[in-house]
């Protein structure tokens, strides 16, 4: 085991520069002191072949991640690679291998991105393009069974996407907003079509914001121009309704003033609104949203759906989590990192406390119910303590008793897609979790394996009592004999059911 040391660039993809970990600059403020100990850090016993700030959960139990040396000025290639976990299903024993590249010309770094539910990855714009700040249009969608990589065409009239919101509607449908004004639109999987969302009553620009799905299928955000108000989208009707005042300012200004040019030989100028931070729906449907401050806002009953806000902890010495990552941890604490020097920090709901003295950005729950982080040291696996609720994990009801190798099978139950998206980054690197997984033990030898899911009934998160199903394909290397099965969705696993693996 090796705990990773404490300290940590405030860029994402910067080359290490402060005290003590090599490289010249100087010395990162001091972290905050150690507290006890209510984690475990373990790195990864392979190195990827490069570092990366952007990791997906696809639907076969692998983790596929994109190398940050897209982000590198003139990059060429946007090399992508794949971990995957071992014989019993440790990803801290996994293996790397690397996925195709990105079609010619399209090296995006900072995009909107989403797993579809078919199992596919859609990437969408992207703030840089080979290294240099273009609010690129381009897009591409990724098959994992086939290691292809597919070009797509932006919505009809937008030439200019870069770091937008995004999210995946409960009916599968993946909506983006432009960045640059209040224009939406929507990705049919099936077509790879685009159709344009009317947005009436946006009250700002979609730059900088993230996009929070909640339960009733509405978005939810807070502003970035228009801090500290928030709003939340009905895709029913296409409008935005106020959600009021954030009781705290969340945003940053913007250190940009002059702003940033890009287009045609720079001759076009865009104005940063300043930055927010994470935004994730809680097991108790209320909404962590942060940035500058930490406000929790608490849905209404109202017919208007106003909700409520409180504050709540704020960061110590001056820190914030603006521009950075979070994920919602199966005991329904939030991992997030923090912007000054990448302080690993839990919240438990009223609590903000330093979690293992640790300088990281927070990717991903995983299957196994740890997280995947990436710090100095490189990628390692948190694994925290606390438990979830009995309540929150998913149940089946039907399933096949006995399955064939190589075969695909219905299954359905309750809460297949976990509470949350479980993941956030304020604005950009969209990396969601709320769809099923299906995992197989076989008893006899204890080996692993995730069975491919694919064509889930729904997207949406916190279905509650609702009968929901996916479709699940059995490996054809899979053991055969008796077998235990599991839905995880958001690191939380159902009650197993014993199958018959023919």
């Amino acid at each position: 085991m090796l705990v990773l040391r404490a300290c940590w660039c405030a860029t994402l993809t910067c080359v290490l520069a402060v005290a003590g970990c090599g490289g010249s600059g100087a010395p990162a403020a001091a972290p905050p002191p150690p507290p006890s100990p209510i984690a475990t850090v373990t790195s990864l016993d392979q190195a990827p072949p490069d570092s990366f700030s952007l990791a997906f959960l696809l639907t076969d139990g692998t983790i596929m991640v994109q190398g940050d040396a897209a982000s590198v000025p003139g990059a060429t290639v946007s090399a992508w690679y794949r971990l995957t976990p071992d014989a019993f299903g440790s990803y801290v024993h996994g293996t790397w291998s690397q996925l195709a590249s990105l079609p010619a010309g399209y090296v995006p770094s900072a995009f909107a991105s989403a797993v579809l539910a078919d199992g596919r990855v859609v990437i969408v714009g992207g703030e840089y393009n080979q290294g240099v700040f273009t609010l690129t249009a381009q897009g591409a969608v990724y098959d994992p069974q086939l290691d292809l990589w597919t070009p797509l065409n932006p919505p009809a009239g937008w030439d200019y996407i870069g770091d937008s919101p995004s999210v995946v509607l409960p009916d599968g449908r993946f909506v983006v907003g432009r960045k640059l004004d209040e224009q939406m639109a929507a990705l049919d999987p099936a077509t790879l079509t685009w159709t344009a969302l009317a947005s009436t009553n946006k009250a700002d620009f979609n730059a900088e914001e993230g996009w929070t799905l909640l339960p009733d299928g509405s978005v939810f955000t807070y502003d970035v121009q228009n801090a500290p108000h928030a709003e939340r989208y009905v895709p029913a009707v296409q409008q935005w309704f106020s959600n009021g005042n954030t009781f705290v300012d969340l945003h940053t200004p913007t250190d940009t003033p002059n702003g940033l040019t890009y287009g045609p030989a720079g001759s076009l100028i865009y104005f940063p609104p300043g930055e927010v931070g994470p935004g994730l729906l809680l097991p108790d449907g209320s909404v962590f949203a942060s940035g500058t401050h930490i406000a929790i806002y608490h849905p209404g009953a109202d017919s208007e759906g106003l909700g409520s806000w409180s504050a709540g902890p704020d960061f110590p010495n001056g820190d914030n989590d603006t521009d950075t990552s979070a994920l919602l941890l199966p005991s329904g604490h939030v991992l997030l990192q923090s912007a000054k020097n990448g302080q690993l920090y839990e919240f438990d709901g009223v609590n903000l406390t330093p979690a293992v003295n640790v300088m990281a950005i927070a990717l991903l729950t995983l299957p196994d119910g740890n997280a995947l982080i990436y710090g100095p040291a490189g990628p390692a696996i948190y694994q925290p303590q606390g438990q979830p609720q009995a309540a929150w994990a998913p149940t089946i009801q039907d399933f096949p008793s006995a399955v064939t190798r190589g075969s695909s099978y219905a299954i359905d139950g309750r809460q297949f897609n976990g509470l949350s998206q479980a993941a956030s980054y304020g604005d950009e690197f969209e990396s969601a979790t709320n769809y099923p997984l299906v995992r197989l033990t076989n008893l006899a030898s204890g080996h692993v394996v995730y069975a491919r899911t694919h064509d889930h009934s729904t997207m949406g998160v916190a279905t509650g009592s609702a009968l929901v199903s996916t479709h699940f394909d059995v490996p054809a290397n899979v053991e055969v004999g008796a077998t235990n099965l599991e839905v995880v969705a958001n690191g939380i696993a159902s009650n197993a059911v014993t199958i018959t693996v023919n």
